[in-house]
């Protein structure tokens, strides 16, 4: 996968992040965006869109030219880290312990960076270290010794003006106290730590360390007040410890504005420096952002660029200060496809302390792939010369288009699948999912490509708050939901598909988690991404012989509308206008075409607008995995009993089904079936025949360019990307 693949404008040497960082990828100055108030950035999109390939071009493209670091804070390692010395790390001072290091050795113009602030916290939560000993402490503190002194390179001196506070004075401090019989986490030692400290700073750095720490809440100004504060919040755990790592954070971003601002920084350093974090939904990754945002908020200003990823629409939950839905003010956002960013200014009309941590935010939508973006992908991965002129090639590419929606990494696997593969004739575009996909590292063992698909947009990215019980039977669970349309329907297929279990998800959770996941809704169908949508459908026919499975969803669903039905409750709710619609969905789809052609061909007259309504509702539905006659029956070729309104009701089924459907091209062919039935229908004899003959202009219209019959959100999304 080429690294830029649908990112080339934001990459380019005028692109957004060249602007953002001040710096272009070749190295020329830009005018930097925004300032000196900057935004978090968020790039957001589900699974697919790319966020962590895209900050990783942006580390490989600008890391020469500015500080740019890459973090991935969904990684265990920071807390496995953390774990020998709980008391005084955690994945939060792991991960900023990990940046500082790697900007001390930082080679670019300006050279490597120090942080003294930033040691001066990390040193003094040393304290907790598990045995509490002074040797113990030390021994914690050397960790971080390479932090607050620049590294020696060529032509440059030290530049430490805390030079020997560790090596040498800490230990040596430390270690007199250490056969006095002190208690574990004695506040001697901490005393001595900060006694150690001070005792060596010049006064420039004990200005610094006042005004930073004497910032701390509690400290009135007292800095040695505030790191023992600080010390004492982290080892409370919880709210305070977050507070801890959120003013260490704090400190790491004051060390890297003290670069930029000194006399030689303002001579010698270039553009801004940068922090991206991939998998930023994670519980490290959120309080990170909850700690520069916050700070921003209350008028803390900093030069760093914070570029994170987010799967939900609006940035995240912990963005909008528990406000309900329709009171939320969207956060201002960036479309790549409309042209350059937005002018970016943070609200005025709230106080800082009631302002959501959105104001502070600019979020960047994720590009879906072009159509010209598309094909090039996908004829560049084919392998094999074309006959009949391409056609095979073109239909791969409209099954690889409509299937991945335009995702990036969808396209890349349907692409490479469909390299050497040929669509049988007439193809459903699920042929395809069924196409063998070797991936590297897994010798010469292939799977079909939707298999591996489904693993790493669903398994290998569950929702952050799926409840542990649950994580088994999670794909599971959306593989039936693939069928439902609205919560009822889900609501039926959960209850049915959990019995059994003792802990249950409702139909409000999955659809929160597939929010929270970055998954897409629609009005239509519970599963809203058209794409995800026919995997699954794909995954349901084959996950038990005979297709049992599918059949067994659709006519738990059917026998539901048909008691409600039974029962006199034909009101309009959900997805459907009625509940008989509703129930003949799901039994076209199961066997029951004969029936479905029967109840439309007995309820037309008098009715056509209403009739020709809930065709398009019944006829919304996804074809069974088996051989497809639907063609051939809409073209009049099955014969079919009963009189010719009977008749030519069955063909108008099948032809609109083929429309409604959006799996395969219905182009001319399909649009002259549609308006040559609608037509002959207007010319019959019963009440509103003639109201029909429009309809034919209208659908046969919409079917000759490839539109859906019955829009919907997904449906609207699909035709946008094509």
């Amino acid at each position: 996968m080429r690294d830029d693949l649908g990112f080339e404008k934001l990459l380019s040497e005028e692109g957004f992040f060249a602007r953002l960082f001040g710096r272009s990828p070749s190295g020329g100055g830009r005018e930097p965006l925004y300032g000196p108030d900057l935004p978090v950035v968020l790039l957001t999109g589900g699974p697919g869109m790319g966020k962590g390939r895209l900050l990783r071009a942006v580390r490989d493209r600008f890391a020469t030219k500015v500080p740019v670091i890459y973090l991935d804070t969904g990684s265990p390692v920071y807390a496995d880290r953390a774990e020998p010395e709980p008391g005084a790390r955690s994945d939060a001072t792991e991960a900023l312990a990990e940046v500082a290091r790697r900007l001390c050795t930082w080679q670019g113009t300006g050279g490597s960076f120090a942080f003294p602030r930033l040691f001066a916290g990390l040193a003094v939560i040393a304290t907790g270290a598990a045995e509490g000993t002074p040797e113990a402490v030390a021994t914690e503190v050397e960790r971080y010794e390479e932090l607050p002194q620049r590294g020696r390179l060529r032509g440059l001196g030290g530049g430490d003006f805390w030079r020997g506070v560790i090596r040498g004075s800490i230990r040596n401090l430390l270690t007199t106290l250490s056969g006095q019989g002190l208690d574990p986490y004695s506040a001697a030692v901490s005393n001595a730590l900060l006694d150690a400290l001070f005792e060596r700073l010049a006064p420039r750095g004990r200005v610094e360390l006042e005004r930073i720490y004497g910032a701390y809440p509690g400290a009135a100004g007292q800095p040695k007040h505030g790191l023992s504060n600080l010390a004492a919040d982290f080892q409370a755990g919880g709210e305070a410890r977050e507070l801890a790592e959120g003013f260490l954070f704090r400190a790491l971003r004051e060390d890297l504005e003290a670069a930029y601002a000194s006399v030689v920084g303002r001579l010698s350093r270039v553009g801004r420096p940068g922090l991206l974090l991939d998998h930023a939904v994670s519980p490290l990754g959120e309080r990170l952002l909850r700690a520069v945002l916050s700070d921003r908020r209350g008028g803390q200003r900093d030069r760093v660029v914070i570029v994170g990823t987010a799967l939900r629409a609006d940035g995240g939950a912990f963005l909008h200060g528990g406000l309900p839905p329709e009171e939320v003010v969207p956060p201002a956002e960036f479309r790549p496809a409309n042209g350059g960013p937005p002018a970016w200014a943070r609200r005025t009309d709230t106080g800082p302390d009631r302002a959501p941590l959105a104001d502070g935010v600019l979020l960047l939508r994720m590009p879906f792939l072009t159509g010209d973006q598309l094909r090039q992908e996908t004829e560049r991965r084919q392998t094999r010369a074309e006959p009949e002129g391409g056609a095979n090639r073109r239909r791969i590419d409209a099954a690889v288009a409509r299937l991945s929606g335009g995702r990036p990494h969808t396209v890349i696997r349907l692409a490479t699948a469909a390299a050497s593969f040929r669509m049988p004739e007439d193809a459903n575009d699920r042929d395809l999912l069924a196409a063998p996909l070797l991936l590297p590292g897994d010798g010469t063992t292939e799977r079909p490509v939707t298999e591996v698909l489904l693993q790493e947009l669903i398994l290998d990215q569950l929702p952050v708050g799926l409840p542990s019980e649950h994580r088994d039977q999670w794909l599971d669970l959306l593989t039936h939901l693939s069928v439902a349309h609205d919560e009822e329907c889900a609501d039926v297929l959960l209850r049915h598909h959990q019995a059994g279990r003792v802990h249950h998800l409702t139909v409000h959770h999955v659809s929160q988690l597939l929010t929270d996941t970055g998954w897409p809704s629609c009005e239509r169908h519970f599963i809203g991404d058209f794409g995800l949508r026919q995997m699954l459908v794909h995954r349901l026919y084959g996950l038990r012989p005979g297709a049992a499975a599918w059949y067994a969803d659709h006519h738990l669903l059917r026998d539901h509308y048909a008691l409600r039905a039974a029962a006199g409750e034909e009101t309009r709710g959900g997805a459907f206008r009625s509940v008989t619609a509703h129930r003949m969905n799901h039994h076209l789809v199961s066997g029951g075409a004969d029936d479905v052609a029967r109840h439309l061909a007995a309820t037309l007259p008098g009715r056509p607008e209403e009739w020709c309504a809930e065709l398009l509702e019944i006829a919304q539905a996804p074809y069974p995995g088996s051989a497809d006659g639907r063609r051939e029956r809409a073209q009049g070729l099955v014969a079919v009993e009963g009189p010719a309104l009977r008749r030519t009701v069955d063909q108008l089924l099948h032809a609109v089904w083929l429309c409604e459907e959006r799996t395969r091209p219905t182009g001319k062919e399909t649009a002259r079936t549609l308006a040559k039935l609608l037509e002959l229908l207007s010319i019959m004899e019963f009440d509103g025949a003639g109201q029909l003959s429009r309809t034919a202009t209208y659908w046969s219209g919409l079917a000759a360019n490839e539109q859906p019959l019955l829009r919907c959100t997904c449906t609207e999304q699909l035709g946008r990307r094509r």
